[in-house]
């Protein structure tokens, strides 16, 4: 055992091996049993401004891109915020990629039509949190008029415990055909405000990013530099999916056994990516059509870049760790640190706009490019 791995294991964590806990009252009177895996210390959550304890829920894909899908994901947010918070006093739950609309449109019309305003998002999910006590990432398809232009957004809304706003972000590095087809580039507009922004939840500061981007280095590292202890990042990464009306035949990289703790150990942090299990479906004609099958495979990283906690891909399972950044003393000797290092002045390539990759240009502002 490293010293690093004995100073972890002697911070007296409570390590339960995953257990059943049924929830009773899903739509439509479904009864469904759930994994929990924890890793959580004995006593209280972490103290204010010390730490958060973090619940990743890996929900169980299904029903997708209708109204009918939005009311049964609210009601599974609903429950798993309650056993969140109630049976393990958690202080904020994630939920995946585009998680009330489900990932999966039948087409680009019904995605936008099904779209919601900030404002009626927050009216579903702010007394929810409200009422629950606990802080909520929810994934969402937003619509909102930006320069006058109807703009479509994969977002997410943060609320606190008390209902109250706390960011709306807006994805901005799109993956692939159907992305760019479906959604705009978000932050492509001065009037949008600033994408990277650092919150607080218990007084800790985290950030948020949006699946593809997770495999820029960049945009985390942007978090750290402005406090972030804690990046939560929800996906729908997929083992394969229908895309211009095709199955793929390549599986999504599976990054998070490699990059999800690499991001985390570059920077110091605990970083959290947070996936749907089984299979999404759109009702057309009658009929469920399958349309997107999921790696799962959910994981809370530390800052060493160890996996703290992770689902398996096959499992509908919530994931709950404190993440209390004191529990883990430098990654390197003599406090050697990665970002107090950095030479910023040098690293101007990075911002160029021409690049001899590929003799690529990057547009501006962004536009789809497959």
């Amino acid at each position: 055992m490293s010293a690093n791995q004995a100073d972890i294991t002697s911070c007296k964590y409570l390590r339960q091996n995953p257990k059943t806990t049924l929830l009773d009252e899903l739509s439509n009177n479904r009864r469904m049993t759930i994994y929990i895996e924890t890793r959580i210390k004995s006593g209280n959550p972490p103290e204010s401004g010390k730490g958060i304890r973090l619940a990743v829920y890996q929900t169980k894909a299904g029903l997708c891109g209708s109204q009918k899908a939005i009311e049964e994901s609210l009601e599974v947010l609903k429950e798993g915020a309650k056993i969140a918070k109630n049976s393990y006093e958690a202080q904020v739950i994630s939920f995946p990629e585009l998680f009330l609309s489900g990932y999966a449109f039948e087409d680009t019309d019904i995605a936008h039509k099904l779209c919601m305003s900030l404002e009626d998002v927050s009216k579903e999910i702010a007394p929810i949190a409200k009422k629950i006590a606990i802080a909520i990432i929810c994934p969402y398809p937003e619509k909102a008029m930006v320069n006058k232009i109807d703009c479509y957004y994969d977002a997410m809304i943060i609320v606190d415990k008390n209902g109250r706003i706390l960011k709306n972000y807006r994805k901005t590095h799109l993956w692939g055909t159907d992305e760019q087809k479906l959604w705009t580039f978000g932050y492509a507009h001065i009037s949008e405000g600033e994408a990277f922004s650092v919150i607080k939840i218990n007084d800790f500061p985290l950030g948020v990013l949006n699946c593809y981007e997770a495999e820029f280095p960049e945009l985390t590292r942007i978090l750290v530099t402005k406090g972030a202890k804690l990046v939560v990042i929800p996906t729908a990464a997929d083992i394969k999916a229908v895309v211009l009306g095709k199955w793929t035949t390549q599986t999504y990289p599976d990054i998070s056994k490699n990059l999800i703790p690499a991001r985390a150990l570059e920077n110091e942090i605990f970083v959290a990516y947070n996936n749907y299990t089984g299979t999404g479906y759109i009702e057309k004609q009658g009929k469920n059509v399958d349309q997107i099958e999921y790696l799962g495979n959910s994981i809370i990283s530390d800052p060493h870049g160890q996996i703290m906690i992770a689902a398996r891909r096959e499992d509908e399972v919530l994931l709950i760790a404190d993440c209390i950044p004191d529990d883990y003393p430098p990654i390197h000797p003599c406090g050697t640190n990665y970002i107090k290092d950095r030479r910023p002045s040098l690293y101007s390539e990075l911002i160029a706009e021409e690049i001899a990759y590929d003799n690529w240009t990057y547009p501006v502002p962004p536009k789809p490019i497959y």
